[in-house]
């Protein structure tokens, strides 16, 4: 499993420069005749989605462990923020940049109640509009730009290569810089910590 996401990491990476809101995605099966080969390889748009974010899902499985879909695009199965149960999210998403004034008109908690009751029961009141947490294990590297990564008493500024675990904590996803930050995310779905 690990080193698939490897390889779909690889083509992520080279595709990021193709357009701004659209990624190269490669994916492979196994045909009739158990062969390898390249069941889908096209550009995934970025549409724009709530609070100015733009993303697509690359993979989405809803089993544990992992199924194969040698015939089926599991991108548009549906999934909110959090990942389905027993499953994973495979996705890129773009962060514009956010002005002080536009994230002082956002709703409180805003991305938080999106989560809703998927959220795992620990932690703290979330400070920010886009603080949230989600009962997941979150792979997250930074492609392009900068961003900062808000938690409940810090502050961490990541940079292109930059990587993160998540591990159901509050946090917030911030770009007070000039340009677009795209960030690689693979969500696990986890037990409640």
């Amino acid at each position: 499993m690990f080193r698939s996401i490897r390889i779909l990491a690889v083509a992520a990476l080279l595709g990021s420069a193709a357009h701004a809101s659209d990624i190269r995605r490669v994916v492979t099966g196994l045909d009739a005749d158990n062969k390898s080969v390249v069941m889908f390889d096209s550009r995934m748009t970025l549409p724009a989605g709530p609070l100015g974010l733009h993303a697509t899902n690359l993979w989405v499985t809803n089993s544990y462990p992992l199924g194969f879909s040698f015939k089926d695009d599991t991108a548009a199965t549906p999934v909110g923020i959090s990942p389905l149960d027993n499953g994973t999210k495979f996705r890129v998403v773009e962060f514009p940049p956010l002005d002080h004034a536009t994230e002082a008109k956002m709703e409180p908690g805003a991305l938080m109640k999106a989560v809703g009751s998927a959220a795992p029961v620990r932690g703290r009141p979330v400070t920010h509009p886009l603080m949230h947490r989600t009962r997941s294990v979150d792979y997250a590297v930074v492609l392009s730009g900068e961003i900062d990564m808000m938690l409940d008493d810090s502050v961490v500024h990541l940079k292109p290569g930059d990587t993160v675990v998540q591990q159901a904590t509050n946090h917030a996803w911030v770009n007070h810089g000039t340009e677009t930050c795209r960030i690689l995310f693979v969500l696990m779905d986890a037990k409640q910590p």
